[in-house]
């Protein structure tokens, strides 16, 4: 039987999550504006920051008694600064659901030598949020970026609750609304929703945050970077856009870009939409075959913006080698770069749809991957 490629292609193919697709129409002019050669500590330097963050809390719709921060190693660095300084004073519950969950674990129990409890699911599948200790601290991802699934609200989450939530919000910040009176420190990095460079994190702290990092001095020496107080006192410099150390202007021009553009084009609702929109567009190509299916067993659950796919076909015969070859030949067509699973993840496709991803182009790949799924089928 001939396998015929489709007609139409992406116009864009890159699928990758993270770093992500660049907003539409982005142009390397929209960077022209950017103080290189100056001191962050300039005059110039601290207002495009403090915009950065202003335009942050605008576009989130972040309350007004909460601070933004923009700290050095991207989302992982922002969760890192958060363990480091807050977790200890109370007992701690760590959720993990997916890779990244796992390493908030692994820092947790064998770094920072906490007695925690330690709650998981597999793949696909999230905790039962209903069993939390939520007068305890606790850490987790909003979002699983590398399995697909995420907290469908902030439901279970009591607002009379006597601990922290430490939440990792990098792949849901702009495409999902976070409930922030739930949340007390929330992190994300430029690279996901909007498309931005890498290697910077952004930190928001609640009131309740603040509090704690002003009345407690955890047992563990703090490196530089992590030091968020002096004298017993919020160092509030840091949110207002005297960083730690140096940032890339030319990153903070592209942030203020893709932050520019999402006011454009109606700001946080607007983003989520899209991102609804592409994730939609996956989820209704594979509703009626029966050789692909979602990673994420509830509906509920599922991410729409690293949506995790895997094959069911039982002739397949090896499951790890047929995803990287569906992989491979989707690349090498130049229709979805970099949409393989991740590598701790279950063999499968993962399509970032997040909100500078236009549908047109997910809906174009989805009959490559048909397209591909048959040709390596019959490769075997």
């Amino acid at each position: 039987m001939s396998i015929n490629a489709p007609a139409a292609r992406p116009v864009n193919p890159r699928f990758s999550s993270g770093p992500c697709a660049k907003f539409p129409q982005y142009n390397l002019d929209l960077l022209s504006d950017a103080p290189l050669g100056r001191s962050h500590r300039a005059a110039i330097g601290k207002a495009k920051l403090a915009e950065a963050i202003d335009l942050t809390r605008e576009v989130l719709g972040i309350p007004a008694d909460y601070r933004i921060g923009i700290v050095p190693a991207s989302d992982t660095g922002a969760v890192e600064m958060a363990m480091w300084t807050m977790l200890g004073q109370r007992p701690v519950e760590m959720l993990a659901w997916e890779s990244f969950g796992e390493g908030w674990v692994t820092d947790a129990v064998k770094q920072l030598k906490l007695d925690a409890t330690v709650r998981k699911a597999d793949y696909g599948k999230i905790v039962d949020l209903a069993r939390v200790d939520f007068d305890r601290d606790v850490v987790f991802t909003w979002n699983g970026t590398t399995s697909g699934v995420r907290v469908p609200n902030g439901d279970a989450i009591p607002a009379d609750r006597d601990g922290l939530t430490i939440c990792d919000a990098t792949s849901a910040a702009f495409a999902m609304e976070l409930p922030w009176d739930k949340l007390d420190v929330v992190t994300f990095s430029w690279q996901k929703v909007l498309g931005g460079e890498a290697a910077h994190g952004m930190l928001i702290l609640s009131p309740r945050a603040v509090e704690r990092l002003e009345t407690y001095t955890p047992d563990r020496p703090l490196p530089k970077i992590f030091r968020l107080t002096k004298g017993g006192k919020l160092i509030e410099g840091i949110f207002r856009g005297e960083t730690i150390n140096t940032p890339s202007m030319l990153a903070v021009e592209d942030y203020l870009a893709a932050l520019k553009w999402a006011q454009s084009i109606g700001g946080r609702k607007a983003l989520i939409a899209r991102a609804d929109a592409n994730a939609a567009a996956v989820r209704d190509f594979i509703a009626d075959k029966d050789w692909i299916a979602d990673l994420a067993e509830d509906p509920a659950t599922g991410s729409n913006t690293s949506v995790c796919l895997k094959f069911t076909d039982p002739a397949i015969r090896d499951g790890a080698a047929f995803a990287k070859a569906v992989a491979k030949r989707l690349e090498k067509e130049d229709v979805a770069l970099d949409a393989g699973a991740y590598r701790d993840a279950p063999p499968g496709l993962r399509i970032w749809c997040g909100s500078t991803v236009e549908t047109s182009d997910v809906a174009a790949l989805m009959p490559w991957i048909e397209y591909a799924y048959r040709a390596e089928l019959a490769a075997q």
